[in-house]
């Protein structure tokens, strides 16, 4: 009997393979195009016919596969080259330069991108003038590049790009002034002031360098520059011919500049023309550039998809009426950054303190005219409500249904009656929680969402926004005066501004109010002064099972780190969780620590700042031995130099072999030498996780594939 119900369990069991072609073809499309083409395919005749299917072939990523290798590029290339129309390499910084040669194999390539890997001029040249039908192509412009060593075949090639990403780190136009049929250009400015021996740099380009780019069919120009004065020089170069004559065809016109990046006469020539010849549809200038000037009144637009007045000092009279077409219909606006703006949601600037009370009327404006706005971006600044009823921030930016990702700082989330009556904690106090004592140096917190529910306060602001923007996938809520203690080309900065008095009551009741975001992906935290617990992150593991990035800067006390017992609880359930930055002084990286972190199977990369914080070597490398994705390790902490190296040289001497990607940095953070160090940082890791910065409407929404 027992063999015959065994059977009968068999029988009726579902074989994978019995599910039709489009349904197989749905599950394959999320495995590696790697683990498919040299593994899932020689498992049977279907799936080998599966795999090779054009909807699987066609576009190849390879950009997060931390597992990919030279070899298994060279036998991809070799099985399905030619089936390959889009190749993405960004960011496979450790892949050696040579693999660059077997790309040549995919001759109908129509987009292909290189950012973040090695080419020389010469092996670019040879890869280029095998690739006819290319398009869109993304690549580096590194020290020693040298355009006259590309070849006429490579040249007809660039001829036909329409689209050009281009990073530089060195002053070079580059490949711009080969590609004659440029639609959308965008540039990347990473060069940097002084040589590694301490020369300073020149922003002139190498001579012979031609200076003549093409932008007569230019629809899309995009300028990030890294801060340094060079990266300015260089820009004014590429904007010189663009001042001379506006392409007809410009709809998006873009710098994000760092500081002050001051106009020219050539500047505002460009500016007076495109005012008189061009409608946009996408804006972002420096705010030198906009701030005392009427640029925005003469300025046009279209069907706006993407504005960023980031750090600038407009006015809300003077957003609402210049930009917003005094409130008229803007439904085509779904990206919008605010950051800096301390006087956006003000009538105007003049005489107004940035900490005082924010005029609703404008806010709501906004909100009715932008209905449809996906990504908002409202940090540093302070943004406090009055304490008129139904106008407070969080109220109003209820109605936008559709928000998708949204950065606030943390004084605008308070509701103003508990900013008023609860006095702001200071460090000397002892933790308080609800009907218990708790003795000095033990933190409590409760242990099940029955306790928590008693600590939700459902009625406050925040607690109803959040439960209105059920589809959320991103949050940031910093402190308006926060700032990392992890400058980019600076040392690490010692000591940090206090948080805004009216942010002084935020703390684990707000953060248990983000575990309704079913669907949140991505989470930043800093700066909130009135986290006791930490009880709130516990709730936020188990609820948001979608978690894949996670950031925690200065919550509660800066002395003492009081929500470590939280913190490893919640880690214990986040079971997709890839990315982990922590910056808290006094940070203990001990085993209990890495002990609750390895229950993160899915880690990927890992980042702890902390002024005298202190780490545990063994436990470091038990951690990085039991979790075996993760690829990125960096530590900048108290520790001594020699402790640092030593477990470094350890952690690479142990796991390179086995995980190609992997990239440590375990460096004193008060040392000189660290601004050398953070330079041989992968420019991927450093963007996305090492450095802290918003990333709300940074950029406009599919600028790149």
């Amino acid at each position: 009997e027992v063999v015959s119900e065994e059977s009968e369990e068999e029988s009726s069991g579902v074989n994978l393979m019995e599910f039709s072609d489009e349904i197989l073809l749905h599950i394959l499309s999320y495995v590696p195009c790697t683990d498919l083409v040299l593994n899932v395919r020689r498992t049977c005749r279907k799936l080998a016919t599966l795999c090779l299917d054009k909807s699987l072939t066609h576009t190849v990523l390879l950009q997060k596969d931390y597992k990919v290798n030279k070899d298994k590029v060279k036998q991809l290339m070799r099985d399905i080259g030619k089936e390959i129309y889009q190749l993405n390499m960004a960011g496979c910084y450790w892949l050696p330069s040579s693999t660059i040669d077997h790309v040549t194999r995919c001759k109908n390539l129509v987009k292909l991108n290189l950012s973040g890997c090695y080419v020389t001029s010469l092996r670019l040249s040879k890869m280029l003038s095998t690739l006819q039908h290319l398009r869109s192509l993304a690549i580096d412009v590194n020290p020693g590049f040298d355009a006259s060593q590309l070849s006429s075949e490579c040249k007809a090639t660039l001829s036909r790009v329409s689209e050009l990403k281009q990073t530089l780190y060195t002053p070079s136009y580059g490949v711009v002034p080969c590609c004659t049929s440029l639609e959308k250009l965008l540039l990347y400015f990473e060069i940097l002031d002084r040589s590694r021996e301490g020369f300073m740099l020149s922003g002139q380009l190498m001579v012979g360098e031609s200076n003549v780019p093409h932008y007569q069919n230019l629809r899309i120009f995009y300028a990030r520059l890294a801060p340094g004065y060079v990266n300015q020089e260089v820009v004014r170069l590429y904007l010189a011919v663009l001042s001379d004559r506006t392409p007809e065809n410009l709809h998006a016109f873009l710098i994000s500049a760092p500081g002050s990046f001051a106009g020219t006469g050539a500047t505002k020539n460009l500016l007076d023309s495109m005012a008189r010849n061009v409608r946009l549809d996408a804006l972002q200038l420096p705010k030198a550039w906009i701030n005392g000037s009427g640029l925005l009144q003469h300025l046009k637009f279209n069907n706006p998809f993407y504005f960023s007045f980031s750090r600038c000092t407009l006015s809300g009279g003077h957003l609402i009426q210049r930009v917003i077409n005094g409130g008229k219909d803007l439904k085509s606006l779904t990206s919008l950054n605010l950051s800096g703006c301390v006087h956006c949601l003000a009538p105007e600037s003049l005489f107004r303190k940035a900490e005082d009370d924010i005029d609703s009327s404008i806010l709501e404006s906004l909100v009715v005219s932008c209905s449809n706005l996906r990504h908002l971006n409202l940090s540093a600044a302070h943004h406090h409500s009055s304490e008129s009823i139904g106008n407070h921030l969080c109220q109003l930016l209820s109605r936008l249904k559709h928000l998708l990702s949204l950065a606030l700082p943390v004084c605008s989330i308070t509701d103003v009656a508990a900013s008023v009556e609860k006095p702001p904690s200071t460090p000397n106090l002892v933790p308080q929680t609800f009907g218990r004592k708790v003795r000095i140096g033990i933190q409590t917190y409760p242990r099940n969402l029955g306790d928590q529910a008693n600590q939700k306060i459902e009625s406050s602001v925040f607690w109803a926004l959040m439960g209105s923007l059920r589809f959320l996938e991103t949050l940031e809520i910093i402190g308006s005066s926060f700032s990392s203690a992890m400058p980019r080309n600076e040392p690490a900065i010692r000591d940090s501004l206090p948080p805004c008095a009216r942010a002084q009551s935020v703390g684990d009741s707000e953060v248990a109010a983000i575990s309704q975001l079913t669907y949140l992906q991505s989470l930043t935290l800093a700066q909130l002064p009135n986290i006791l617990t930490g009880s709130g992150l516990v709730s936020i593991g188990l609820q948001c099972q979608h978690l894949r990035t996670l950031s925690l800067a200065n919550l509660g006390m800066t002395g003492k780190v009081v929500y470590m017992s939280a913190l490893m609880d919640m880690l214990k359930h986040c079971k997709c969780l890839r990315d982990l930055r922590l910056e808290q002084p006094y940070f203990c990286a001990g085993a209990q620590f890495f002990q609750a972190l390895s229950h993160c199977s899915s880690l990927q990369r890992l980042c702890i700042v902390s002024r005298s914080g202190t780490l545990q070597s063994d436990a470091v490398m038990s951690f990085m031995a039991n979790c075996l994705e993760v690829i990125m390790c960096h530590m900048f902490m108290g520790e001594s130099l020699t402790v640092c190296k030593n477990l470094q040289q350890s952690i690479v001497r142990s796991f390179q072999a086995e995980r190609p990607a992997l990239n440590v940095v375990i460096f004193p953070l008060l040392h000189e030498d660290l601004t050398e160090v953070i330079r041989d940082v992968p420019m991927r890791h450093l963007d996305e996780i090492t450095l802290f910065k918003s990333r709300v409407a940074e950029e406009p929404p599919n600028l790149w594939w």
